[in-house]
């Protein structure tokens, strides 16, 4: 092997040696940070929606898109809605769901410990009365008719009997039925069924469908404006004058509707990055503009029952990270979420760095001078009178043996000052003897 090369090996083996033990204690160090901050998420999470063809479905399936684009699958679970999602919340056989508001989402505790926490206030869903007839404007106009108001699993009837009771209506005064949106819409439509109440965004294909079916009406709450003053949850919302349709003017004027706002809620125990992820989704999702909202007017973190989780938090303010905009999530995830701990054991590891030098050198030097210790013995037994010749031939083979001695070119003056001091040694025996 040439000289220089083997000079270059020699000197890596020893600076490896050296800094492979502060290599150990930081990749160790690494490790468990990685260990306990957990900073990429699990790769499938399951979210409670609603019923088919409403509104938590079709937005369940974006929500499934846009997760799949950073190979996260999302596990859609149809319910019957609020009250179905709030239970599985709690008794945590799901990760999130979506919850309209006044559905009583609190206490915020699950069954098994983990609380509650909301990822905002995603959109209004508005109150929904359709019927047939003579037209209606009030809610005590109903009585005594046929009036669906949804599954108990909804949170619709809940909602219904409070409208019901602030108008001093006893519900046994209707005649009520809890059919699912499909079923409820065809009796609707067969005659069967005098009104039925939905509480759904306007994106619902039933709502869509319903407004523009002849014989069809929609109940303008003149009163909006009471209802949200008298109940906490739900806000005001107006269907212009033909936004349904503009070539055909639907609806033909302004129709004043209720809208408690629906949250997409989660358990404390979700991975934060999923619900960075969802959070992100969210603003894409709901950010346009709409029947009853301005662009990017949601997300928002206004009318929640429960507390905001941070991390959904800043992304709704803030929107994705300049990491994320360049990087892969997951890499850029990891980068934010170990950012504070590499700092830390960069912290511990710079002072310990000042070590490698002395252990490098230390190593080459010993290997010179460990023969010291051997030459010294024999001067000192020299100054005892021992046997010359003896000494001469340990000598020679002590001579011999720094021959072989390998260090790197920047030690090659000790090396070649152990070899004069041997010489040395040698003159003084010969010139004794």
């Amino acid at each position: 092997m040439p000289q220089a090369i083997r000079y270059t090996l020699l000197s890596l083996r020893d600076l490896s040696l050296s800094v492979g033990p502060f290599v150990v204690l930081a990749l160790s160090l690494l490790a468990l940070a990685y260990a306990w901050l957990d900073p990429n998420p699990p790769k499938h999470v399951s979210l409670a929606t609603g019923p088919a063809q409403s509104a938590y479905d079709e937005f369940g399936k974006r929500y499934a898109r846009a997760l799949a684009q950073n190979g996260i699958a999302v596990k859609l679970v149809p319910t019957q809605g609020s009250a179905a999602n709030l239970r599985l919340l709690r008794e945590g056989k799901v990760d999130l769901g979506f919850v309209q508001g006044g559905s009583g989402a609190s206490p915020a505790e699950g069954v098994d410990g983990h609380a509650l926490e909301s990822l905002g206030s995603l959109f209004l869903e508005p109150v929904w009365l359709f019927y047939r007839g003579p037209t209606l404007t009030a809610l005590p106009q109903l009585k005594g008719k046929r009036v669906n108001v949804g599954t108990p699993d909804s949170g619709l009837p809940l909602l219904v009997h409070k409208l019901l009771e602030s108008n001093r209506i006893d519900s046994a005064a209707l005649r009520l039925s809890h059919l699912a949106q499909t079923p409820a819409t065809v009796a609707l439509l067969a005659g069967q069924l005098d009104a039925v109440v939905f509480a759904s965004a306007p994106e619902s294909l039933l709502v869509q469908m319903l407004l523009q079916t002849p014989g069809i009406k929609l109940l303008n709450f003149a009163q909006s404006e009471a209802y949200s003053r008298r109940f906490a949850f739900l806000s005001t919302a107006v269907l212009p004058q033909g936004v349904v349709d503009l070539a055909a003017n639907i609806p033909p004027q302004d129709v004043h509707l209720v809208a408690p706002t629906t949250t997409l809620l989660t358990r404390t125990s979700t991975h934060p990055a999923l619900i960075q992820l969802f959070a992100l989704a969210a603003n894409d999702i709901h950010g346009d503009a709409g029947w009853f909202k301005h662009a990017r007017e949601y997300p928002t973190l206004h009318n929640n029952e429960l507390p905001i989780a941070q991390d959904a938090e800043r992304s709704i303010r803030s929107g994705a990270s300049l990491l994320q905009r360049y990087l892969p999530f997951w890499v850029a995830n990891m980068i934010e979420r170990m950012w504070l701990a590499m700092g830390i054991i960069l912290a511990i590891l710079l002072p310990l760095s000042r070590v490698v030098p002395p252990m490098y050198q230390f190593r080459v030097r010993s290997r010179i001078f460990r023969w010291y210790a051997q030459l010294r013995d024999i001067e000192h037994r020299f100054d005892q009178r021992c046997d010359t010749r003896t000494l001469l031939d340990e000598l020679q083979a002590l001579d011999r043996s720094a021959q072989k001695i390998s260090v790197p070119l920047s030690y090659a003056d000790e090396l070649y000052a152990l070899r004069s001091n041997i010489a040395l040694v040698h003159k003084k025996l010969i010139e004794a003897r």
